[in-house]
């Protein structure tokens, strides 16, 4: 595939030093002045004593990948295209783009994490996931996504942690992928749709995937896909703007409600934009349960689960943050930028430190809470 994304390592980086000398001059800043790289390599310096910064939700797609929804995964519906300045996806399962090229470059990556203040990522798949095709291909997108995340990892294994996907249209498949990458260099956790292929995650056909991951103690990170709302969210972009978080309480509530955090007391699982609208919402399935038989499987009322579920910081609200430190607890918090999407955050730290918290709060969502998540 002739795309700037593949180009050989040495002519990117000849093209990458010309495109950086001629934006320095097209700025008006010199050859030997400060780049924002550096001044971002002073700002991690300079915040040592705050403790090591984790974003747990950035994503990342690798370059062989995409070759494989653009070549092999194209007999199934799926198309990668790419430019010199951007790539786009589309599968049966969703599609993105375009989307800049730093997704796919690790130096680009790199420069933009000095310049925010992060010391090191979670790299996760995002849409489109690996939950389309066939069998053979679903494994296959899996496997060959998490084979160079880790690579990732094993070049800079003090910057990238990685968070495995599994192919879950099939049980047996995720649980052999799941034991085949827990054992590859960097490999933290797991990461999943807040649905696989309009499927909820109480469905008992990820019984098994779970009670596995609960055994090999890895922590579970969602993240909405396929979300719901159809056309009514068409406009706007409401598809993301709400229908992410309401897929994200929509899966939380499946786990909660179906029971699977009760049969698997140890999971340990992550929710992504601040747990969506989930704890905004969690009065009224309280109310629901104390009124509604179909809700009576729990032992417990449903707001009782919330301490079992953790939080990142991709809220774009410091009211919200503090509702969370509030009732659900600071303890429950990890650092998230969604990097590099346009609803993300490009300054995660700044974000943080915005909200003015008692140092050692700070620290601990900072990446204290992350850390010990992910064993790092």
């Amino acid at each position: 595939m002739d795309c700037s994304c593949c180009i050989s390592p040495k002519r990117r980086r000849l093209l990458g030093t010309m495109a950086a000398l001629a934006g320095g001059l097209a700025s008006g800043v010199s050859p030997g002045a400060a780049t924002p790289q550096a001044v971002g390599a002073a700002s991690i310096a300079s915040t040592q004593g705050k403790g090591r910064s984790i974003d747990i939700h950035a994503h990342y797609y690798p370059e062989s990948y995409c070759e494989l929804v653009g070549n092999e995964g194209a007999k199934f519906g799926g198309k990668f295209t790419c430019d010199a300045t951007s790539f786009s996806f589309q599968t049966p399962a969703g599609g993105l783009g375009p989307l800049p090229l730093k997704f796919i470059r690790i130096d680009e990556r790199l420069a933009d994490m000095d310049a925010s203040g992060v010391d090191m990522q979670a790299l996760s798949l995002s849409v489109p996931m690996a939950y389309w095709a066939d069998r053979a291909f679903n494994a296959k997108l899996a496997t060959t996504w998490n084979a160079a995340a880790s690579a990732v990892h094993q070049q800079h294994p003090s910057r990238f942690v990685v968070l495995a996907t599994l192919p879950m249209l099939n049980a047996h498949d995720a649980i052999d992928e799941l034991e085949r990458a827990s054992e590859l260099p960097g490999v933290r956790g797991v990461y999943m749709g807040t649905n696989i292929n309009n499927r909820d995650l109480d469905d008992p056909l990820f019984e098994p995937v779970f009670a596995r991951i609960e055994q090999l103690d890895l922590p579970v990170f969602l993240h909405p896909q396929q979300t719901v709302g159809g056309s009514r969210l068409g406009d706007y972009y409401l598809s993301n703007l709400l229908g992410n978080p309401f897929d994200t309480a929509i899966a939380g509530s499946h786990l909660i409600l179906g029971g699977v955090m009760d049969r698997h007391p140890t999971l340990n699982i992550t929710l992504p934009h601040a747990g969506g609208a989930l704890p905004i919402l969690m009065g009224r399935i309280d109310a629901g349960w104390t009124v509604r038989p179909e809700t009576r499987r729990l032992a417990q009322k449903p707001s009782s689960y919330l301490r079992r579920f953790n939080y990142d910081t991709v809220s774009h609200s410091g009211p919200v943050l503090d509702f969370l430190i509030q009732n659900i607890g600071v303890d429950r918090l990890v650092l998230g930028s969604d990097y590099c999407f346009d609803m993300g955050y490009e300054q995660p730290v700044t974000f943080l430190e915005r909200l003015e918290l008692p140092p050692e709060q700070n620290n601990l969502i900072l990446g204290g809470n992350a850390a010990k998540l992910l064993k790092i």
